[in-house]
């Protein structure tokens, strides 16, 4: 999904750039929203419209394009190759059952490029940027009120953007951004509490540790796995980072695989977590720019020290307490500049997304869970 701060920054010119990136060799949707909050004659951009708005029947109209002459965005989408192209035209207090009807015609699973900001309300698409003009400071309304879900916001300057578009990738009909950054996942638990091997547990028909890989891959420059045996996640041709010293925890794990990432910013996640949420990844990334640690916290006060970011510059931290005989990561917190950030519930859905599975139980049940949302 692609917003913008205001009008003619660039918004449909990222959309057709991309479309000529991926639409030679995959099928995709492009889909322009135009969101109504009264047919009052005036453009949602303020002053005097054209009367598409005003003429709307009902509550929502859907149109597909199939012209590629006429100069509209819609048509522009289309020329650059895009296999399909609707128009909605939709009254705000409408978006979701308007957007169901078109999930209905273009199919749940459909790739779609959608030129929207209401509609980021109401879907949580798998990538969502922003658009804005480095020689404006102005955000229109149906802007602002989306800002804060944005993966990355793109300043353009005519037909350039700030932005390497080549780090946006289309993994497994996911739209995703590869981070400079390195993903660690911690496999090198004994699994007392869950009696068995978790990191071996099936989900959706794979072993738990490579539907964590899964997710990870394109979104990351690097991902490594933090365990000290390397022979059992060799099928999954990624590097394994053993611990310097065995048996010091997790806190040892993290130092050992820091040390070896080639990125100063890492994604440490446990191996019983098995969805991850790449939106909130993103954010939590976003925020090490000036923090050692970034760990979310939850509604209850408690924090999530193995679903989290650390920068290299905590290692001289981390060494400090392992060498003191520490093993608690949260004795490093004090040791080093951390920001923390509350995990929300699912934006749209409103449920809540975060889940470890430490026993038999906590799996038993989020198996059931999953297999009644399939």
């Amino acid at each position: 999904m692609i917003g913008s701060a205001g009008a003619n920054v660039g918004k449909t010119e990222l959309a057709c750039a991309l479309l000529q990136k991926f639409g030679k060799s995959t099928d995709i949707i492009g889909v322009k929203v135009t969101t109504i909050k009264a047919k009052d004659g005036r453009c949602p951009r303020g002053g005097q419209g054209c009367g598409v708005c005003s003429s709307l029947d009902g509550q929502f109209h859907i149109t597909e394009e199939i012209k590629t002459d006429s100069g509209k965005d819609t048509d522009r989408l289309l020329a650059a190759g895009a296999r399909r192209v609707f128009w909605l035209r939709v009254m705000k207090t409408h978006l979701k059952e308007a957007v169901a009807t078109l999930l209905d015609i273009i199919g749940p699973d459909a790739i779609s490029i959608c030129e929207s900001n209401s509609l980021r309300l109401v879907v949580e698409p798998g990538l969502f940027l922003m658009v804005k003009r480095q020689d404006s400071k102005a955000w229109k309304s149906s802007a602002k009120s989306v800002k804060k879900y944005a993966d990355r916001i793109i300043v353009s300057t005519d037909s350039c953007y700030d932005f390497d578009l080549d780090r946006i990738q289309l993994i497994a009909s996911r739209w995703t951004i590869q981070e400079k950054a390195t993903a660690i996942i911690m496999a090198g638990g004994d699994s007392l509490r869950m009696g068995a091997d978790k990191t071996m547990l099936p989900i959706d028909g794979q072993p738990m540790i490579e539907k964590i890989a899964e997710q990870l891959r394109g979104s990351f420059e690097q991902i490594l796995i933090s365990a000290n045996e390397p022979d059992k996640f060799a099928h999954l041709c990624l590097e394994v980072i053993p611990d310097r010293i065995p048996g010091q925890g997790p806190l040892m794990g993290i130092a050992s695989a820091l040390q070896a990432s080639a990125n100063d910013v890492n994604f440490v996640v446990a191996c019983d977590i098995p969805h991850i949420k790449l939106t909130c990844v993103r954010k939590m990334l976003a925020e090490a720019k000036k923090a050692d640690l970034v760990i979310p916290t939850t509604g209850d006060g408690r924090y999530e020290p193995l679903f989290a970011v650390y920068r290299k510059s905590a290692l001289g931290a981390i060494n400090e307490v392992l060498s003191s005989g520490g093993r608690k990561i949260s004795d490093v917190f004090s040791r080093c500049r951390v920001k923390y950030i509350e995990l929300a519930p699912d934006q749209v859905g409103g449920a809540e997304w975060l889940t470890n599975l430490n026993t038999m139980a906590e799996y038993e049940e989020y198996r059931k869970r999953y297999d009644a949302q399939i």
